[in-house]
């Protein structure tokens, strides 16, 4: 289960009506993670709730189980869940061998990358850039460095802060294609950026 799948269930669970209850929703990729329940005495099994779209209702000798049906989430809960920021979207840029000049097909990707920092007050983003395996460690871990901060430094020309910027590069180390070393490959040059 992510984190963000963890706070809708604390979040929830901290919802409360007079009697507590414990919902588990999917994520964001369909799946969903499984939660175990014990009265709170401790005594008696564990009762494990499986099937998203599901509530636990707690405080009986055994938590029970049932699906949200037809009516879903509570008004209170409905509200938690759009109060919550959407999920972190991310995007690949990739580079001309030995440059830090974007491929052709990466440049206009640009603008959908700053339009959805300025759609989130108070974005973080992260870039992480990668190289092929042509060259030595040193000089990709070097190249890879300058690819990504070229990325923030583009960002921050457009108005948005560097201190909510990290940029980091990775060199050959996180390949996306495995190849043998000094093997220019297209799909490894490249730049990951993550907007939350």
């Amino acid at each position: 289960m992510t984190a963000r799948g963890i706070l809708v269930c604390a979040a929830l669970v901290l919802a409360g009506c007079a009697t507590s209850s414990v919902v588990l929703l999917p994520e964001e990729d369909g799946g969903h993670g499984e939660i175990a329940l014990r009265a709170k005495d401790g005594k008696g099994g564990e009762t494990v709730m499986k099937d998203a779209n599901s509530r636990a209702t707690l405080g009986g000798s055994q938590p029970s189980v049932r699906p949200l049906g037809a009516r879903g989430l509570k008004a209170e809960e409905a509200a938690l869940l759009a109060a919550l920021p959407p999920p972190a979207k991310s995007f690949t840029l990739y580079f001309k061998e030995g440059t830090t000049e974007l491929a052709r097909e990466s440049a206009g990707m640009l603008e959908q990358i700053r339009a959805e920092v300025a759609s989130r007050p108070g974005a973080e983003v992260q870039v992480t850039g990668h190289t092929d395996t042509v060259g030595s460690d040193a000089d990709n871990d070097a190249l890879s460095r300058r690819r990504a901060d070229e990325i923030v430094g583009w960002l921050a020309t457009k108005g948005f802060d560097r201190r909510a910027m990290s940029s980091v590069g990775r060199g050959e180390r996180e390949l996306k294609e495995r190849t043998a070393d000094n093997v220019s490959d297209a799909v490894n040059r490249r730049v990951e950026v993550l907007v939350r």
